[in-house]
């Protein structure tokens, strides 16, 4: 056996067992990549699915389950193949912007059954081309920002939540011209509109934003007349008490007695003229 013979049957089986502890290291995580009360599995590839030969044909991404885990936040160590993230019942009371950043493949999250309350601009940012399936429902979401879903694509549940129906509400929904389903979902705790209270929000057809403005115009307009008046009020009190003031002044100075001409005062005044 020559020397080439020698190292080639030394370094194939090398590579052979390099290639199974790479394969291994991506279809069966270590305990220490998932989170603290989550359960972490490798997806399962669906038969009917063509990913393509090797390798990268199973990298499918992770099946995250942090269910009923008692969370108060959204864990910060979460795989960054996260693939499918529950997080449902659960304590989460804020969203973070940017919290699921680097999770590039991640196409489900469920966040359903907490307590967040409002949603900021950036809550979903980094995960818009890969989210496939939002679930938001059964919260304490009564507001969220104008652009919060405006570049999902993905389908979003956001029912049994104590939504106010304003002009936010109006531009959120309105940039979900794809969730059709989902914005008609949305029930009204409160509202800018009495009469849209405890109805759908789609069922009253009011442009909130247009009211919104009115209402400001309004209060502006009162405001402007309300320091105009006051103005007013004040030039006048002004005026009048200067008046009062001037007429005080001329009766104190005719109540003054009159100062008697002395003989030589009447002598002087006589050789001047």
């Amino acid at each position: 056996m020559t020397p080439l013979d020698m190292w080639l049957s030394r370094s194939i089986p090398m590579c052979l067992l390099l290639q199974s502890l790479v394969l291994m290291a991506l279809c069966f995580p270590s305990a220490s990549m998932c989170p603290k009360g989550c359960v972490c599995q490798r997806a399962r590839p669906d038969p009917g699915l063509h990913l393509g030969p090797g390798p990268l044909g199973l990298l499918l991404g992770l099946n995250v389950t942090c269910t009923g885990s008692r969370l108060k936040e959204i864990p910060p160590d979460l795989p960054p193949d996260t693939a499918v993230l529950r997080l449902d019942h659960n304590q989460i009371m804020a969203v973070p912007d940017h919290a699921f950043r680097g999770l590039r493949l991640l196409r489900e999250l469920n966040l359903s059954h907490n307590a967040v309350e409002t949603l900021g601009e950036g809550a979903f940012s980094g995960v818009e081309a890969t989210l496939q399936v939002l679930d938001l429902s059964h919260n304490r979401i009564t507001s969220v920002h104008k652009d919060a879903f405006a570049r999902l694509k993905a389908r979003i549940l956001v029912d049994d939540n104590p939504w106010h129906c304003d002009c936010t509400l109006q531009q959120a929904l309105g940039g979900m011209a794809h969730n059709h389903e989902a914005a008609a979902r949305v029930l009204c705790r409160s509202s800018e509109l009495q009469e849209q209270e405890g109805r759908h929000f789609l069922a009253v057809d009011t442009d909130l934003c247009n009211l919104a403005k009115r209402t400001t115009d309004y209060a502006m307009l009162v405001t402007m007349f309300g320091w105009f008046a006051m103005v007013i009020s004040y030039v006048v009190y002004y005026v009048r008490q200067n008046q009062e003031d001037a007429r005080r002044h001329l009766e104190y100075l005719k109540s003054l007695p009159s100062k008697p001409v002395k003989p030589n005062e009447v002598e002087d005044i006589s050789t001047v003229v």
